[in-house]
């Protein structure tokens, strides 16, 4: 679905004025947004702003940030092709994966208290665990055992557990 499409069905869910006047800009404009450029409005919309920004900056964190905003979260596809793999370092990874979220989530609440810093260890973690395991599962569905090492290999070039990055 192209992002004019996906604009266009937002609108129909939403008023147009109240878009422009919460958005500061013209209804005319809102609306333009959900033309293609393909029909001449010429209006770069805001949907293909993030993804030109993305793509300058290759930072998967923007992405991250708005799936978390919008209440979810956002997991990068692995690349595909089949290969040979062993299968078991895979499924101990995720075991791995899972323990050190178990592991962060039993050291912060050793002291019946939470902090914000531990809290977002633990969000790190889950976050960690999630990437994995969604990669790993579309990994299985695909039959791309080759895809599953280079998670693997993500996982080892991680982030450090101790540094948070949001």
């Amino acid at each position: 679905m192209e992002s004019h499409e996906v604009l266009r069905q937002a609108l129909e869910k939403a008023n147009p004025k109240q878009v422009a006047s919460v958005m500061g800009c013209s209804v005319s404009l809102v609306y333009k947004w959900a033309q293609s450029a393909d029909d001449g409005s010429g209006t770069v919309n805001p949907l293909d702003r993030v993804i030109q920004l993305f793509k300058i900056t290759q930072d998967d964190m923007l992405i991250h940030w708005l799936c978390r905003k919008s209440g979810g979260f956002f997991v990068r596809n692995p690349k595909t092709g089949k290969g040979e793999f062993d299968l078991m370092p895979a499924t101990q990874t995720i075991v791995q994966q899972f323990a050190e979220m178990l592991t962060a989530i039993s050291k912060a609440a050793a002291d019946h208290t939470i902090t914000e810093e531990e809290a977002a260890l633990i969000r790190q973690e889950w976050d960690d665990l999630q990437r994995f395991a969604e990669g790993f599962v579309r990994c299985c569905e695909n039959g791309d055992f080759a895809g599953m090492e280079h998670l693997q290999k993500e996982v080892r070039h991680h982030t450090p557990k101790n540094e948070v990055t949001e």
